[in-house]
């Protein structure tokens, strides 16, 4: 496409507005954010002499916003440098600026008329055949360019950005009758590519596609609380992760977001869908009507479904509200037959069929829940969109669930679950227990399901032609998924080789939060061996939730109680020389990490050719937090990366201060970004990926490309300048006067000493030059000597008793 966005207006700098321009920051764009211009000044202001006409009053708003945005939490910038790409103004003096922009977005206040007159000024400077959209939640686009040139209709549409725009990963484009097919393209586009997004085409209907499934399913279930005399402790409990929803289930997500926020979408889906035969599920219940009186709107009015306080010992303790007596109570612990038996079903397909199949009040409320919402939702094909994917698609990407409705139904079965909706005794307005003819046209064409995997691509049942066809786009990424049962070439309990192709295999981990153990360090061995003879490269990647939580530590716990300090050595020499082998093969190696990438899967990261990790990259090494230091080969790599960053043969303190402080505070990156900024990634050999569907792909062709060049096989470093005692002496100060300050332990004391006695390359006289394996040895040595320590094998027994807990 010729298009190119190099720099983007945003219009209007409130939640949603100043975080859209810190996403489009993000990714190198230069932004120019816009707002209104106070009418009044502060008394702040008032007092510094200052007037309506002082600059930094007229820009107050659009700044305040801003900076709120910056410090919020969780951060919409990847780094905060990246505030620098985004200049602010006000709509009075600065409008004309847009005439630069290639994209106008629209984010101002939810009323047309409003949207409507801010479209009037922007079309006196916008430049023609730029884009202008309009982040609407639920106006329909097309009234908004009434009175509009032809241009200006040709290049406009809704954008849908899901807040946090950062993190919510849904975008939906809604075009009119009137938006050019290539805009629409663009906009699909770079959504998906650039932004990250998963891109769902919308018809103009009310709330378009995600709230008004999400709404209509989280409302549907208010309206069986009464039915089912369902506490709010058991509908999340029930609607959590077991389900696939996200933790905070149902009323927390409600808390979370404000309980006006869907009364408002609510009572407008009552307005605008009249033709809707399941609208009184719109309509809100009593107790909802009631909480949003008493102004118990969730976390910004500080009570709603749950209220946080603190007790008389001064411990804070989270109450929750009794819907029929309208008081706030200590939580009552639930349980569930049901839901213990879905605790074993890690694939969450299988879980869905164990979940219906229940007999106690969680499966009834599965049940109520969707047989209902598989009505609804093929009743919404054609009138929101005419591809049923498209639904599934939002409510995985805009509301968190892991498989939406149409895959659930799969799951399910979809012909054996149709006497089922029949049967469902629970009714909700306007449910007739019939699903759309489509759905039977389907079936009797043959086709028992939504969706199918063919030749490693997944397709989906096309109404019109009422055959299957490929999802648009699928084609262009690697599902793990769907070539495992047909490219798997070795596996073992943790491990499973799969041949990608084009002479590329990945090794995929697949243990319990994908944590590295002796089956996990046998099969990245394997796959080195198998790629070094024949193949061309080698992934390391995986489709789980996050790429690795970091070594097994209970199997380090173990063998320390058990004082195996054998078996302990090796087992860390091992994780070390697996490290080692990633750096040191004949072929290149690319580790492709997302979301948590602790431990061991950083120190992995940190030894590959390449590195080609997600955005949402959250990297650290965190063994501190457990009494050691990084024992994979973590430690001696920032000791070699402090080396390499000496200039003019003057050793440089601070830079090793800084090295020494990353892994001492266990920093965790908070994006990929800022995992180069703390040094985990070196420049040149990381690239960022955008969209996470799209990373797998990404890495397999970064492979490709070193196999093409010529790859060739590093040589072992021997050339590592480490300072010895002088380091030394500057750490055992600093730890002391750490510990005399009370800000740390004595174990913390010790632990820091062992990293700076490794770090700086153990007992030296003078500044040294010393190999890897050196510092190997001298990691390996402080490790086992940590974890033979009491308070090391303390830490290691709560962090495992706080991860059972966590996980019960």
């Amino acid at each position: 496409m010729n298009r190119s966005i190099k720099k983007v207006a945003v219009l209007g700098s409130g939640v949603m507005g100043s975080r859209i321009a810190c996403h489009f920051a993000n990714i190198g764009v230069e932004v120019l954010l816009l707002d209104i211009v106070p009418n009044e000044l502060l008394p702040a202001e008032e007092a510094k002499g200052l007037t309506l006409e002082s600059p930094i009053v007229r820009n107050r708003i659009v700044n305040f916003s801003l900076d709120t945005a910056v410090k919020s939490n969780p951060a919409p910038l990847f780094s905060k440098s990246f505030v620098k790409r985004i200049a602010t103004g006000n709509f009075e003096d600065d409008m004309a600026k847009i005439s630069q922009a290639d994209w106008v977005i629209e984010v101002v206040v939810e009323r047309l008329d409003i949207k409507k007159s801010v479209f009037e000024r922007v079309e006196q400077y916008r430049t023609p055949g730029t884009l202008i959209t309009s982040n609407t939640s639920g106006i329909p686009i097309h009234l908004m360019t009434e009175g509009r040139s032809e241009d200006f209709k040709q290049h406009f549409c809704g954008t849908h950005f899901f807040n946090p725009p950062r993190y919510l990963e849904l975008l939906e484009i809604i075009p009119t009758t009137s938006t050019k097919k290539d805009v629409v393209d663009f906009l699909i586009h770079y959504g998906d590519k650039m932004l990250g997004k998963t891109v769902v085409l919308c018809k103009d209907t009310p709330a378009f596609i995600g709230n008004r499934i999400g709404v209509y399913s989280m409302l549907a279930l208010t309206h069986l609380v009464d039915q089912m005399g369902l506490t709010v402790e058991e509908v999340d409990k029930y609607t959590g992760p077991a389900m696939g929803h996200p933790k905070s289930a149902t009323f927390r997500t409600a808390d979370v977001v404000g309980l006006d926020t869907l009364v408002n979408v609510a009572n407008g889906l009552v307005q605008n869908v009249p033709d809707d035969e399941a609208k009184d599920v719109f309509q809100l219940p009593d107790f909802i009507t009631k909480m949003v009186e008493n102004k118990w709107l969730g976390e910004k009015t500080k009570k709603g479904f749950y209220e946080k306080v603190k007790g008389k010992d001064g411990q804070s303790e989270i109450l929750s509200l009794d819907l029929k007596t309208f008081e706030y109570g200590s939580q009552q612990k639930v349980k569930s037959t049901t839901l213990e038996a879905t605790k074993a079903v890690e694939d969450i397909r299988k879980r869905m069929k164990v979940y219906e199949q229940g007999t106690d009040k969680a499966a009834e409320l599965f049940r109520a829940m969707h047989y209902p919402l598989f009505e609804y939702v093929s009743k919404r094909v054609p009138e929101i969109t005419d591809d049923f994917f498209r639904i599934d698609d939002a409510m995985r990407a805009g509301f968190g669930w892991e498989i939406g409705p149409f895959e659930v139904w799969d799951a399910l079965g979809v012909r054996e679950t149709l006497e089922k909706i029949k049967a469902e005794p629970k009714r909700l307005p306007g449910q007739q227990g019939e699903v759309a003819q489509w759905v039977h046209d389907m079936l009797s064409a043959g086709c028992e399901s939504f969706y199918k995997v063919e030749n490693g691509v997944r397709h989906y049942y096309d109404i019109a032609s009422k055959s299957y066809k490929p999802i648009p786009g699928s084609e262009d990424l690697i599902v793990l998924d769907h070539i495992r049962d047909t490219k798997t070439i070795w596996k073992n309990s943790g491990v499973s080789i799969i041949d990608l192709g084009d002479g590329i295999i990945n090794c995929e981990f697949h243990t319990k939060m994908n944590t590295i153990g002796g089956d996990v360090i046998q099969g990245i061995n394997k796959a080195v061996d198998l790629a070094e003879k024949e193949y061309r490269g080698l992934v390391i990647s995986n489709d789980g939730k996050n790429f690795s939580a970091g070594a097994n530590i209970g199997m380090i716990f173990m063998m320390a109680v058990e004082q195996d300090y054998d078996e302990l050595n090796m087992a860390v020499r091992m994780f070390q020389d697996t490290s080692m082998r990633l750096r040191y093969s004949s072929i290149p190696v690319v580790v492709a990490p997302f979301q948590l990438t602790l431990g061991g899967g950083c120190e992995f990261s940190m030894h590959a050719d390449f590195v080609q990790l997600h955005a949402e990259t959250y990297m650290g090494l965190v063994e501190f937090g457990v009494g050691v230091i990084p024992g994979g080969g973590g430690s001696k790599e920032f000791a070699l990366r402090a080396s390499d960053e000496y200039r003019d043969d003057q050793i440089v303190q601070n830079t090793l201060k800084d090295r020494f402080l990353t892994i001492g505070q266990a920093k965790v990156s908070t994006s990929a970004v800022e995992a180069f900024e703390l040094g985990y990634l070196q420049a040149g050999k990381y690239g960022i990926t955008m969209n996470r569907s799209r990373l797998l792909a990404d890495a397999k062709a970064k492979a490709i490309e070193l196999a093409n060049a010529g790859y060739v096989q590093p040589a072992p470093r021997n050339d590592i300048k480490v300072l010895g005692n002088q380091g030394l002496g500057i750490v055992y100060v600093g730890a002391s006067s750490m510990r005399a300050g009370n800000y740390i332990s004595d174990h913390d004391k010790k632990i820091s000493e062992k990293l700076g006695w490794v770090m700086c390359g153990g007992n030296l006289s003078a500044p040294t030059e010393v190999s890897e394996h050196y510092l190997l040895d001298l990691e390996r040595k402080a490790f086992l000597e940590l974890c033979a320590e009491r308070k090391t094998l303390e830490r290691i027994q709560h962090m495992l008793t706080k991860g059972k807990a966590l996980r019960n």
